[in-house]
């Protein structure tokens, strides 16, 4: 054999191994553990999912990202930041997730790899906790009054059925204090704020039934870790296996929102 010809073909296949075992080391989950720490984004703004409480961020957010730490055998290492720059942040390597009610859309999904989904949420109304009438689509609701936000997408999906009374309010405090009083027949919110604002604010209120698509939101990193993808999946697997998740999620949202809502 040519001897420029051997040498040439060892050092590619050093050069390969070389590369090879470069992006081993390099899996995110490999970082991670040698750190000692999983860097968590989120905004710390957002109650009941991510907030500061007396200085500390506490929420459902939080103590699940903790709970997946302590799974992966680290500790989590949170930053906050604003929803409008926290993804950006994320592809510029400034943390290894973002654990804040990210969306699984097939335009993230270009950018980023995500676990597997860990909320499941929809638009679902609200109702006084003695209604007698069946609301269990929006069409129900034609020739009735509903209650929303100022500023959501929620007017434009009851507006697109047509014959329904919307009122719009500054926020939930306002439309669900009508809606206990019986000025509006119903409201409509995110599922999951649902049973954390009805608990707030006291009311003799509860959810009723979901009347919109299901959208999932799952952890968004860095693309081409499997390695790190396989050890958060099984890290959130393993949470629901021995009930740490169910237990977290009922303590903020009195159910398991790994599941899909359902009218109470």
């Amino acid at each position: 054999m040519n001897i420029r010809k051997l040498v040439t073909s060892s050092i590619a296949s050093a050069l390969l191994l070389t590369l090879t075992l470069g992006a081993s080391a390099a899996d995110l989950l490999d970082t991670v553990k040698q750190r000692g720490t999983l860097k968590v984004a989120l905004e710390g703004t957002y109650p009941p999912f991510n907030y500061k409480e007396g200085g500390q961020l506490a929420g459902f957010e939080v103590e699940l990202a903790n709970a997946l730490a302590q799974k992966l055998g680290v500790k989590a290492e949170f930053s906050t930041s604003e929803w409008s720059a926290i993804l950006a942040g994320l592809q510029a390597g400034k943390y290894d997730v973002v654990i804040n009610q990210v969306g699984i859309t097939d335009k993230r999904k270009e950018t980023f790899d995500f676990s597997e989904p860990y909320t499941i949420s929809a638009p679902q109304l609200i109702i006084r906790k003695d209604e007698k009438r069946e609301f269990k689509t929006l069409a129900d609701l034609k020739g009735h009054k509903l209650g929303l936000g100022q500023g959501t997408n929620y007017a434009d999906i009851a507006k697109k059925v047509g014959g329904i009374d919307v009122k719009t309010y500054p926020g939930a405090q306002e439309y669900l204090q009508d809606l206990a009083l019986g000025r509006i027949d119903a409201a409509l919110n995110d599922s999951l704020l649902i049973p954390y604002i009805v608990k707030q604010t006291k009311l003799p209120l509860k959810p009723g039934a979901p009347v919109g698509d299901l959208e999932k939101s799952g952890i968004p990193f860095v693309k081409n870790n499997p390695k790190f993808k396989a050890a958060i999946d099984k890290a959130l697997a393993d949470l629901q296996a021995d009930g740490s998740f169910a237990k977290i999620s009922t303590k903020w949202f009195d159910r398991d929102v790994s599941k899909p809502p359902v009218a109470k």
